[in-house]
């Protein structure tokens, strides 16, 4: 089980109230949501392995420079200096991010990411390189290009928490987006994602993204069609497509996930049965009152074993 962490957290910190908070007012929300997450995904699906990945780099500089608005109005304002960009983040996340990692170091919960790559990139490096199946928790759609059903590669989408999910296989994304998970990534990539600053191509949605792909069967594919004026596009959508060739001729590279970035050797991806570090987790379940989620994921660990 691969978890695209920051989602995760994302949306505990938005699912959980606010008035979540550690013994000192600090707000814990997302903290506690995150392990009742994992809590619930370990009980539900019973992995032997989990690794929560991790965006060393939410914004790496090769997508920037491929399409400069690449996750742009997410960045935050630097008053002063040239600090690297900085992610958007509520004032009252970002504390809770390092405590994050120091409970999942003392639960002994494998946490990895590549500088340069985001956590997709990590997602979809181990995903290939998997002997396994692989079931991928994330509420990000770009990740649906991962899934295979030949290797058991699938995504857990979240719809109500963790406990209720959308399974997406190659039959689910085609009967949502009518192309092959294979070609995802090409459909994405003329559709377009204004959530993460990609134009698409000018008078392209969803369902002529989709339509295109089915004629001429991928991005390849459409694009000679758009240098061919005996092929069946219209003059209209013939005109879209030349006009975004600059666009077209960088953007694969932006949309797909990486699937060789650098990573540790041998990483220990063994679910813990137990907390590596019981002492430390104590003291931080007592410091930021995590106590119910701690015990609720000491819990179901031990039922693993």
């Amino acid at each position: 089980m691969l978890l695209d962490t920051a989602s995760l957290y994302f949306r505990a910190y938005f699912g959980v109230p606010d008035s979540v908070k550690a013994p000192d007012g600090t707000p814990v929300n997302a903290v506690r949501g995150l392990l009742d997450f994992i809590s619930r995904l370990v009980s539900d699906h019973g992995p032997d392995a989990l690794v929560a990945c991790w965006d060393d780099d939410w914004r790496p500089q090769f997508r920037v420079d491929a399409i400069p608005s690449y996750k742009a109005h997410r960045v935050a304002e630097v008053v002063e200096g040239d600090a690297p960009d900085e992610e958007e983040v509520p004032d009252t996340l970002s504390p809770q991010v390092p405590v994050i990692e120091d409970v999942l170091a003392a639960f002994g919960i494998t946490r990895v990411g590549s500088p340069g790559f985001e956590a997709d990139d990590v997602i979809g490096t181990l995903a290939t390189a998997a002997a396994t199946p692989v079931q991928i928790v994330t509420g990000d759609r770009d990740l649906f290009q991962l899934v295979d059903d030949k290797r058991a590669v699938s995504v857990l989408y979240p719809v109500k928490g963790v406990g209720v999910v959308d399974v997406i296989d190659e039959a689910a994304v085609l009967a949502r987006y009518g192309v092959p998970a294979s070609r995802y990534a090409d459909f994405a990539t003329l559709r377009g994602d204004a959530s993460d600053g990609l134009p698409g191509v000018k008078g392209i949605g969803e369902k002529t993204a989709a339509q295109l792909i089915g004629e001429f069967g991928d991005l390849a594919g459409v694009r000679r069609a758009a240098e061919d004026p005996a092929s069946s596009l219209t003059p209209a959508r013939r005109r879209n497509l030349v006009a975004a060739a600059d666009y077209l001729d960088v953007a694969p590279g932006v949309v797909q996930v990486v699937r060789d970035v650098p990573l540790p050797d041998d990483l220990p991806v063994a679910l813990p049965r137990a907390p590596r570090d019981p002492d430390a987790l104590r003291a931080l379940a007592d410091r930021w009152g995590l106590g119910g989620s701690v015990q609720r994921l000491v819990a179901v660990l031990a039922e693993r074993r």
